[in-house]
């Protein structure tokens, strides 16, 4: 009886090492902006598990990230495969935001398919919940001008009360949510911490972990799409 014990545990003991080292082997990424400062792409790169970075380009229509061309270029010069956000404001019009986009986000220069950042920020205590008919216009132009649908990123309790009707179903989603993994519902990326540190990177950073269904290639823009702004380019 004692060595049949003996043997049940370390049959459990090496297979949450296996879960463990299936969890550690898990290729993440990282969300920057200028607020992470001066960052050393170069180190970066040397971890073990990140793999790519969405870098912000632009907030409504006052805001371009200061950092940002410097970031997306020396990122990709690391070796990371990049992709570029726009975060989302009430305060500004759909066109105009557009205009933003189309002038710093660069269709050649992406890997990964464009984010739109849909966030529910408070002023003086009020809740500013997102309009949603300009959302979805923003989601559809952007597509128009990528030629494939942007990735959203939201709050787990942003996705529940906007999110969840059935015409989203074909986006992927970046969904916040730091306790534990986002129950119930399809996402493609998890952020699941606000505070990663990593050498290269001097504050905290957002880390972010692929769903086990997906890998980078559901995030990543497709090569006919890469070619043809590469042509129209020239």
């Amino acid at each position: 009886m004692k060595t049949r014990c003996n043997l049940t545990a370390l049959m459990l003991m090496l297979s949450l090492f296996a879960i463990g080292a299936k969890t550690q082997d898990r290729t993440c990424g990282i969300d920057v902006s200028y607020f992470q400062d001066s960052i050393k792409w170069a180190d970066v790169a040397k971890h073990p598990h990140i793999k790519f970075a969405y870098i912000r380009a632009s907030e409504g229509t006052t805001i371009q990230d200061i950092r940002y061309n410097t970031n997306i270029s020396d990122a990709k010069k690391a070796g990371l495969l990049v992709g570029s956000y726009h975060i989302y404001s009430n305060h500004s019009t759909v066109i105009n935001q557009m205009r933003v986009i189309r002038k710093l986000i660069k269709k050649n220069k992406q890997d990964l398919i464009p984010m739109l950042d849909i966030e529910d920020k408070s002023e003086k205590g009020q809740s500013h919940d997102p309009k949603m008919e300009c959302v979805d216009s923003m989601l559809i132009l952007m597509e128009q001008e990528f030629g494939v649908k942007p990735i959203i990123y939201t709050s787990y309790n942003i996705y529940n009360k906007f999110f969840s009707d059935i015409k989203y179903k074909k986006y992927h989603f970046y969904i916040a949510k730091y306790n534990n993994t986002p129950p119930d519902m399809a996402y493609t990326l998890w952020q699941y911490t606000e505070k990663g540190r990593c050498d290269g990177i001097k504050k905290h950073d957002d880390f972010c972990r692929l769903n086990p269904k997906y890998t980078l290639d559901n995030i990543k823009i497709p090569a006919s799409i890469k070619q043809a702004s590469v042509a129209t380019k020239k």
